[in-house]
């Protein structure tokens, strides 16, 4: 096993994998039914529904259901490590973020906080605003990653790198160009919550997280 070679490998081609698959179910929705009749809240199984297949409606909506449960559990279980990470490197308490489990060996109280969080949220806030916002916090994530790698290697091409980003910086720049149209994309209110989002990690930050960095500490 090679992780530096086999995890951008897997990665890549789980996204070709699924972008043409995603094609494909797009070319025959359209194919049974005319695209402005189809309901963008449930396109797949309103299609079949309008082509009198009530069966395959009920089984679609059942595996979209089992489909978004799946992708919440892992948002949720991915979401408490990066805090612990984050908590190592001193950005956020370690008593809290940073506590493993003795015996199961998870950042269990940032686990329930997240969850805590997430269920509140869910309850309390439209699901379209809900997914908007992911939607843009996942795409400024990508933005920043990929203008991280020019900024690397300029200011520190004697890095070590597990992986290194091919073809820059087309690559990253195409990257932040991508997702910044996306991100346009999206309705306008969806940019005042992710200032407002921005802001609460701007002030944790200088509140707390600029004082305990390790790496600032170690710069110093």
């Amino acid at each position: 096993m090679r992780p530096q070679r086999d995890v951008p490998i897997g990665i890549i081609v789980s996204l070709l994998v699924c972008t043409v698959l995603y094609i494909a179910v797009v070319a025959v929705l359209t194919g049974m039914v005319k695209f402005d009749q189809l309901d963008i809240n449930a396109p797949v199984s309103t299609a079949f529904k309008q082509k009198g297949m009530a069966w395959a409606e009920g089984l679609i909506a059942t595996a979209g259901v089992a489909g978004i449960t799946s992708v919440l559990l892992v948002m949720m279980l991915s979401g408490p490590r990066v805090f612990l990470a984050m908590a190592r490197d001193g950005l956020l308490p370690k008593a809290t973020f940073g506590d493993v489990h003795p015996k199961f060996r998870t950042p269990w109280k940032s686990t329930m906080l997240v969850g805590t969080f997430v269920g509140t949220l869910a309850g309390f806030l439209p699901i379209d605003a809900l997914l908007h916002l992911a939607n843009i916090g996942t795409l400024l994530a990508f933005v920043i990653v990929c203008a991280a790698v020019l900024i690397m290697r300029k200011k520190h091409p004697e890095a070590e790198r597990p992986f290194r980003c091919p073809w820059v910086p087309f690559v990253p720049v195409m990257g932040v160009l991508t997702c910044l149209m996306l991100m346009f994309s999206l309705p306008v209110a969806n940019w005042w919550r992710l200032i407002a989002w921005l802001a609460l990690g701007f002030v944790i930050y200088f509140a707390y997280g600029k004082k305990h960095s390790v790496m600032r500490q170690q710069n110093v």
